[in-house]
């Protein structure tokens, strides 16, 4: 099959060090070429490159045999199409404006437009996604799913996209969405178009993909057909070493522990009625469907959405609900899923996402203390294994896994007595999940903390929970004590009842 984009020996160096060392790759029309490697293994690195955003150091980037390294004419990489990871939308234009902005890509040569005709225009992506949104709703009123819809069909909605780059596009998808976007991605391979689909989930690799290419530390250490290989051999070539997937980390309990948190009769705007407690020591895991409430039950809790009624109380006392400013100092700290949004501070370095949250630590009276406030940091940057080129590096540009382990570290510096994981491995490689799992089951045995994990992946909560909470429609649906049954969960988030 014909090559629609060919990289050849691509260099590219940041602060000195190399993120891609001589790196090949043909992406051909008609095909599913999957790209993996560990966070940091230089796959962003690359699709910045081949759709030029980034310049290369070295090498050259050809698409249809026209060499377009570092070229300024940005319509030269018009035909490849690229979906980010993290949501990239216009929350206050509407779910139309986004499919088709900037119009010209659409073929939408109008000076003026109404959004009527817009909207009728968007109706074929919306039904072809069978996306919930309308095409009049605003992007910040939909769901997460959705927008995760809405960028992969603003991809398609360009005329000329010939290559469609697909950066984790099913984080934020149920099962059904996937297999939707899945029969997508097949009709797109069938009418000759070049997909290129990068994800941490080996059994998606193996579902939708053709090729396999494994980077690790920049360099393209392995390529072949996914038929002829299986999971265990990806995993060892991306780590460069033999890691055991099949191992659980549930903390090692003795005997009932005293109970840290109860929660009574909680209700909300997307849950009602929730009642459970989590104990000392203690890995509690909520699963369920993408808006089943399980997320917005942790922020009630912590005070950032509102709670109706119920109660909830810390060791026994009375909890405020509504601050998340009292949560924070009263020793219960929620890690978000959007880390990118709501975790970080993207254009700041290192060491201050990791001191700002730690003010009251770090301070000499109402003095910052650079001393104690670089000391800090490089305490959490060598506990957590934080691979950085120095403190003053834009958190953003690490990998997904360090910014989620300096995410942690810091909160940890806050010694709290409750951690709630949204999410933890969301677009982070096996390699960090594993290093994640163990500071988790670390945390719960040494400091008795108490651990909620909520996961939209199922393997997770069952190696991670000692006991596990199922969620649907806004109800708990479910208490399984670890070993947990896989069917009878799965059951219980579907909403189904067992005869």
């Amino acid at each position: 099959m014909a090559a629609a984009v060919v990289a050849q020996g691509v260099v590219k160096e940041f602060f000195g060090v190399r993120a891609l060392d001589s790196v090949d790759l043909v992406i051909e029309r008609g095909k599913i070429h999957c790209i993996i490697g560990e966070n940091g293994a230089g796959k962003s690195t690359l699709i910045k490159i081949l759709t030029g955003l980034y310049r290369l150091d070295e090498g050259a980037i050809l698409i249809d045999d026209v060499d377009v390294s570092n070229a300024e004419d940005k319509k030269l990489f018009r035909a490849i199409a690229y979906v980010p990871q993290e949501i990239n939308l216009f929350s206050e234009m509407t779910v139309a404006e986004n499919l088709f902005i900037p119009f010209k890509k659409s073929g939408i040569n109008k000076f003026l437009i109404k959004n009527s005709e817009l909207e009728k225009l968007s109706i074929p992506y919306l039904d072809k996604f069978r996306m919930h949104a309308g095409p009049d709703e605003l992007v910040k009123d939909i769901s997460i799913s959705d927008k995760q819809l809405l960028q992969i069909a603003r991809a398609m909605a360009d005329e000329k996209a010939e290559v469609l780059l697909l950066d984790e596009p099913t984080t934020s998808l149920t099962t059904n969405e996937i297999e939707k976007l899945f029969s997508i991605i097949r009709q797109l391979k069938e009418k000759n178009k070049a997909i290129v689909f990068i994800s941490h989930k080996l059994e998606e690799i193996f579902a939708i993909g053709d090729e396999i290419t494994i980077l690790r530390n920049g360099v393209k250490v392995a390529h072949s057909a996914v038929s002829e290989v299986d999971i265990p051999w990806v995993i060892t070539q991306m780590a460069g070493r033999k890691i055991d997937d099949s191992e659980n980390y549930r903390p090692e309990k003795t005997g009932e522990s005293e109970v840290l948190l109860e929660v009574k009769n909680l209700t909300g705007e997307r849950f009602r009625n929730i009642n459970f407690k989590l104990h000392k020591g203690e890995i509690l895991g909520f699963s369920g469907l993408v808006g089943s409430g399980r997320t917005e039950i942790m922020q009630a809790i912590f005070g950032y959405l509102p709670a109706w009624s119920g109660t909830v109380t810390v060791e026994g006392k009375n909890w405020k609900l509504g601050s998340p400013v009292y949560s924070v100092n009263n020793g219960l700290i929620y890690l978000p899923e959007e880390r990118k949004q709501h975790g970080i501070l993207p254009n700041m370095g290192v060491l201050y996402n990791i001191s700002i949250p730690l003010l009251r630590r770090i301070t000499n009276g109402i003095v910052v203390s650079s001393k104690k406030e670089k000391a800090t940091a490089q305490d959490v940057v060598a506990m957590y294994n934080i691979k950085i080129a120095g403190l003053n590096q834009f958190i953003q540009y690490l990998s997904g896994g360090n910014q989620q382990k300096a995410i942690i570290g810091r909160s940890m510096f806050a010694r709290p007595k409750i951690l709630v994981f949204d999410e933890p491995t969301k677009g982070i490689d096996v390699g960090s999940k594993i290093e994640i799992y163990k500071l988790m089951k670390k945390f719960a045995e040494e400091n008795q903390m108490g651990i909620i994990l909520i996961s939209s992946e199922m393997e997770e909560v069952l190696k991670c929970s000692n006991r596990v909470i199922a969620m649907y429609d806004g109800k708990m649906a479910g208490d399984f004590a670890a070993p947990v049954n896989k069917t009878e969960l799965l059951n219980a988030i579907m909403g189904l009842v067992l005869e």
